[in-house]
């Protein structure tokens, strides 16, 4: 029998896992192309070699998704498997339909291929979409777990934009770490915050050799996903955050519903500052879709640190890039700080673009009035501090999840706003995560 050629839709992520669980070593398969789309110049490289095993001795081409119906008659493929997230029920069904029209089939790898079993009990978490609060709960649980003694290891979903054969498996424990691993804006808005915690979390490619690794440190590991991917996994708690800032799409993005279905936790946070309907909207749909799930409320209050008055001030707001680009936020913590202290306008920093950072407000015309902190290479890090030092404000208001300051330099008087989860009540993450204290 004939191989089946396969085309591989992705990241740079899940892409590379589902390659690693389901065809490498495969013979049944020919992945013929990964396809890359959502980050910036990650296509024109090769899933290496080393990485994609014996059958694939000159490694897999990564060509740009823009390409795809090309890609498929050169190919001959016979499916085109889509392997990333963050996409409307939309956006998947016009991406399969281009697929079909091109005379491939599509589809979708489910859980039970894709996720591995671990040696120690997982507590994964997960969200309905990018920047909903991931992080900050991946934080909360590694406190409370710590608070009890226990060896919390954390690994992260993959980013692996740069040498993908250094990155199979990646370990930090301090803040030289991110250098030495040559890590974007995006990766460092990630680990640093757990290396301040005390903590230690781990990244890469190879997400099988990876938590080998990290169980011989652990006594319980912690899967931080990424967008609103499901856990790469099997998890003994599936912890999900949803947004009620964009009520209902935990119904109509992928792979949301997804989550909600595998969650034995829904955490409905930043319910201070939304809208009741909103809140009530995405709890009655998240019964609907999972009534088993427990659901918390819960909050992200923000602390500026620094002491600079931004009353009556024009300031320059800074936000996370991914929660802006393909997380489709028009604002973030950021912005909520700045006009919660007075400032009297946000200025756009569209006028002063420059580079990478104009083609991102190309590519996302929707972006609010602030600048995503967007820093996947070099340039684009030089473009960010150009551009925050070429806008006429009188103050930045940095709302990303590192300090800035610490990878550009800022020529103007800033301030930084962090945020940590604190649930609202009863129940609460410390009663759930009792069983895994004992």
């Amino acid at each position: 029998m004939s191989k089946l050629k396969i085309i591989i839709l992705g990241a740079a992520g899940r892409d590379f896992h589902n390659f690693n669980c389901r065809y490498r070593g495969n013979d049944a398969y020919e992945v013929m192309a990964f396809t890359a789309t959502q980050i910036p110049d990650i296509d024109g490289r090769r899933y290496p070699a080393e990485l994609a095993g014996d059958l694939y001795p000159n490694g897999i081409p990564i060509e740009d998704e823009s390409n795809l119906v090309a890609l498929i008659a050169e190919h001959k493929a016979d499916l085109c498997v889509m392997s990333y997230s963050d996409r409307s029920y939309q956006q998947v069904m016009s991406l399969a339909s281009v697929v079909n029209a091109a005379g491939a089939d599509f589809s979708m790898l489910g859980e039970r291929e894709t996720q591995i079993k671990s040696t120690k009990p997982v507590i994964s978490v997960g969200a309905v979409r990018t920047g909903c609060g991931k992080s900050q709960t991946s934080r909360r649980i590694c406190e409370i777990l710590r608070k009890a003694g226990k060896k919390v290891v954390a690994i992260r979903h993959p980013m692996p934009y740069g040498d993908l054969v250094a990155q199979k498996v990646q370990r930090f424990a301090e803040i030289a770490d991110l250098e030495k691993h040559k890590c974007t804006i995006e990766e460092m808005e990630e680990y640093e915050p757990h290396i301040v915690a005390g903590g230690v979390i781990y990244a890469g490619v190879d997400y099988e050799a990876i938590l080998r690794e990290a169980e011989k440190e652990a006594d319980i590991i912690l899967w931080d996903g990424g967008n609103n991917d499901t856990p790469f996994y099997k998890s003994d708690l599936h912890v999900v955050v949803a947004d009620p800032h964009r009520p209902g799409h935990e119904n109509t993005y992928f792979p949301s519903e997804t989550n909600i279905r595998l969650a034995d936790v829904v955490i409905i946070n930043k319910v201070v500052e939304a809208e009741f309907e909103n809140i009530e909207q995405v709890r009655d749909n998240v019964r609907e879709i999972n009534p088993d799930a427990v659901i918390i409320d819960a909050a992200s209050p923000l602390t500026l640190e620094g002491d600079l008055d931004l009353n009556g001030l024009r300031v320059l707001v800074v936000e996370d890039g991914p929660t802006l680009t393909h997380g489709n936020m028009a604002y973030g913590a950021g912005v909520v700080a700045a006009l919660r202290m007075g400032a009297e306008e946000l200025v756009d920093p569209r006028p002063w673009a420059t580079g990478k950072l104009a083609e991102t407000f190309e590519l996302y015309p929707e972006v609010g009035t602030l600048l995503p902190a967007m820093g996947y290479g070099d340039e684009q890090i030089a473009d960010l501090e150009k551009t925050i030092n070429a806008v006429d404000c009188d103050a930045v208001v940095i709302g990303t999840p590192i300090d800035l300051n610490r990878i550009v330099k800022i020529d103007k008087p800033n301030v930084r706003v962090s945020y940590e989860l604190q649930e609202i009540g009863e129940p609460n993450l410390e009663h759930l995560l009792a069983k895994f204290i004992g």
